[in-house]
């Protein structure tokens, strides 16, 4: 059946409908979420929810590319679970949840390098910007609070922000192939 076809047949309560999309597109909708968020969990919970959406949906989709339309409720999905930082918090649950080894002096010096080098870097950037990674990292300010300190949009935090963090990855990956 085609993806038509089978919308079709969904709009309309066909269970056998909404199996078929799901067998064909499942894998596709887990490995474009598990590659942004790095989660398993974390990727099958967005995939059911969009699922779940498509069933409680049906009777008023309108789409004529079931995969493309999934893709895009994925990346949407993950932003937004991104964004509300659901990832981030799981992530620091999962690492309290671990056995806690002593650092060495050895890992302490390298914290407190790493530390200066990201300090150093956000010396580096341009006014606006730097205030603004300044805000976010060493603040821990969230984008609407910096937005509003700063009398500007919060889209143009996040743009500074994606920015900066582009400039820091790519200084960081320099620094890493220098030393290895």
């Amino acid at each position: 059946m085609s993806d038509v076809e089978l919308v079709d047949r969904l709009n309309h309560g066909d269970q056998h409908a909404f199996d078929e999309i799901y067998s064909r597109y499942w894998k596709d909708l887990y490995s474009g979420a598990f590659y942004v968020m790095k989660d398993q969990e974390a990727a099958m919970d967005l995939c059911q929810d969009i699922f779940v959406w498509l069933w409680q949906s049906r009777g008023n989709l309108k789409m004529l590319n079931i995969r493309a339309y999934l893709k895009t409720a994925v990346k949407y999905k993950a932003s937004n679970f991104i964004r509300h930082g659901k990832v981030k918090d799981d992530f620091f649950a999962k690492i309290e949840s671990l056995a806690k080894p002593e650092p060495t002096e050895n890992d302490m010096l390298e914290v407190k390098e790493l530390r200066q080098m990201i300090r150093q870097f956000a010396d580096e950037l341009p006014k606006r910007c730097g205030q603004i990674f300044q805000l976010s990292r060493f603040e821990e300010l969230s984008n609407k609070e910096i937005a509003s300190k700063m009398s500007i949009s919060e889209k143009t935090v996040e743009n500074q922000l994606t920015l900066a963090l582009k400039k820091l990855r790519i200084s960081l990956g320099r620094i890493y192939l220098f030393f290895f």
